[in-house]
């Protein structure tokens, strides 16, 4: 059941990328966090309903869950303040992290209910820079 809330916290936006990956068995995280540029190509080619953005965001997602251990929601904050890579993350301080949270839910005047702490801000960077070192 894991791998079905994975798909499952995706907003309504990429319900076209969604049931693509359902139709194609492509539901498991590490399965989606290995799709290369060639692959996201193809799934734009058979279903022009999946956007390029759309499909680049799920894959980083899957890349920060498979990497870091970062939820699906957390990461999809991540990318909203602007953090896309386990590169830009390593070369992310918790404060800047911190900053842009604030700042993002000042400007949609919602408190995000993901838990950010940061102690939790400092242990991302700390495994996104020790992996980023390594490649």
């Amino acid at each position: 059941m894991e791998i079905k809330k994975f798909l499952d916290f995706l907003p309504t936006n990429f319900r076209h990328e969604k049931s693509f990956f359902i139709q194609n068995k492509l539901t498991d995280f590490k399965k989606l966090s290995n799709l290369s540029d060639l692959d996201i190509d193809e799934i734009q080619r058979k279903s022009s309903l999946c956007t390029l953005n759309n499909l680049k965001k799920i894959r980083a997602i899957a890349i920060f869950k498979r990497e870091i251990g970062i939820s699906p929601p957390q990461a999809y904050l991540l990318l909203h303040c602007g953090v896309s890579s386990i590169k830009s993350l390593s070369l992310s301080t918790p404060y800047e992290l911190e900053r842009k949270i604030g700042r993002l839910e000042r400007t949609l005047r919602v408190k995000t209910k993901s838990d950010t702490s940061f102690t939790l801000l400092k242990e991302w960077i700390k495994k996104a820079t020790q992996i980023y070192k390594s490649i």
